[in-house]
């Protein structure tokens, strides 16, 4: 299954056993995209969210 970056456009190989919610690395440029359909050719993706830290404030 191909995957393309939603940033730089650069198309690569999802592993054969990605899963909905794996978080997939383009390797162009480096944007963490989560995979959000399976069922899509080339793979459904969005930015992955990164959470951030939560210091009690």
């Amino acid at each position: 299954m191909k995957v393309k970056c939603i940033e730089c456009d650069c198309e690569f190989d999802a592993p054969k056993d990605v899963i909905k919610g794996e978080v997939l690395t383009c390797p162009d440029c480096g944007l963490e995209l989560e995979v959000v359909n399976i069922n899509s050719d080339p793979l459904e993706v969005k930015k992955a969210q990164v959470a951030g830290e939560d210091w009690g404030e």
